[in-house]
């Protein structure tokens, strides 16, 4: 089946594009979903005219995306979560939370937009892409923390020293048997 990509499809081309596809992807994926139209000689034609306003608007995409772009390089995101051990985090820090803390700023970013190769599942500092035109991509920091107070070396110590001597002579640390 041949389709006329109608928005950039990753991996198989970009707006005004012909581009032959398997008919259920098209039908399935493509047609309904808005970003193709079926590639007949008068939807040719037709294209032809988008293509020179599409060129037109695909500057002015990209001069917004760029002005967005820079804004998005300097925005910092904390999420808290709950860890366990090795700062392993008990859920994870997906595309789509990375989406509302952005909306909560004021930015409106599609969450597919934001490319993630896997959810963020460690305490740390991460900086994660964000496509915002075919030639834009944005760098956003996202900081993951541990909700669990920090732990000194001392009251660690003390834990431990309690622990051995209460398994060491069978007494209670608050002095119970």
């Amino acid at each position: 089946m041949e389709v006329i990509l109608k928005e950039d499809v990753n991996k198989l081309g970009h707006r005004g594009d012909v581009v032959t596809v398997k008919d259920g992807y098209g039908r399935n994926y493509l047609l309904p979903g808005k970003l193709a139209m079926e590639a007949t000689p008068a939807n040719k034609a037709v294209i032809e005219q988008m293509k020179v306003s599409a060129i037109r608007k695909s500057a002015a995409e990209k001069d917004g995306a760029a002005e967005l772009g820079a804004k998005l390089n300097e925005v910092v995101l904390n999420f808290e979560r709950k860890s366990g051990e090795n700062n392993h985090l008990f859920g994870s820090v997906t595309s789509q939370d990375i989406a509302h803390e952005l909306e909560a700023q004021g930015y409106k970013i599609d969450r597919r937009k934001i490319h993630l190769e896997e959810p963020l599942k460690t305490v740390g500092e991460f900086h994660v892409p964000v496509k915002l035109h075919r030639e834009v991509t944005a760098h956003v920091q996202v900081n993951v923390k541990s909700d669990a107070p920090e732990q000194t070396a001392d009251d660690a110590q003390k834990e431990d020293d309690t622990v051995f001597k209460s398994t060491y002579t069978g007494e209670l640390p608050d002095g119970r048997d």
